[in-house]
């Protein structure tokens, strides 16, 4: 495990998430997006919107999904969690899932919704955001990347103020979401491609400054 880079209020790892999560401390909420094992690293119905390829064939990131035991350490060092891809994964009966409804046609071929689980207690709750609208300007990094507005609505629906960890960071769209809110950060990213882009992405961001008082 090399040394975190500190970028303003956010502490980046490069790593596994398994080494690295019994080194931290308690935070205040998780909000995450982990591999569904859909393969999308090979590129399944995963394109730009400009049309590039995305695909990371050789990674085979999103072969399988994390274990049991991922999501059990993560419910244990966070308060309130947010797990994107939850209808995917083993874990416990949840009265509030998120939904991002992708305001696609009916014969649209891929998901047309995709659900998060979540600990919140509230009802569930749906955002409407058009799937390749990923983050207004800012081109797509990572096949597997959601729109910076659904992080900061998620963000927006913690009850919390403290840290934010995402284990599985990919190229930094959560971090970058919590510089715009001014939440503290902790991001872990296992692919050293996506770790230096999402540095990037959260030193711009950075830069930017807040834009959410």
């Amino acid at each position: 495990m090399s040394q975190p880079v500190i970028i303003g209020n956010a502490t980046l790892y490069l790593g596994d998430c398994r080494e690295i999560l019994p080194t931290l401390p308690k935070v205040d909420a998780v909000i995450t997006d982990p591999p569904y094992g859909i393969g999308a690293d090979r590129g399944i119905g995963k394109v730009t919107k400009e049309g590039s390829d995305v695909r990371d064939a050789a990674a085979g990131w999103d072969s399988h999904t994390p274990p049991k035991e991922d999501f059990d350490a993560l419910l244990a060092i966070s308060s309130e969690a947010i797990i994107w891809g939850g209808n995917y994964f083993d874990l416990p009966p949840s009265s509030c899932f998120f939904v991002w409804d992708k305001v696609q046609p009916e014969k649209f071929s891929l998901a047309m919704a995709e659900l998060a689980w979540t600990n919140i207690k509230k009802p569930a709750k749906i955002f409407r955001w058009k799937s390749m609208s990923i983050n207004d300007g800012d081109p797509k990094h990572h096949p597997t990347q959601k729109p910076l507005n659904l992080m900061l609505w998620c963000i927006g629906h913690t009850r919390t103020t403290g840290p934010i960890l995402d284990p599985y960071m990919g190229s930094g769209t959560t971090g970058v979401a919590c510089v715009h809110a001014g939440r503290a950060f902790i991001g872990i990213e296992r692919e050293p491609k996506y770790f230096d882009i999402a540095c990037r992405r959260i030193e711009d961001a950075q830069r930017q400054g807040r834009l959410i008082a």
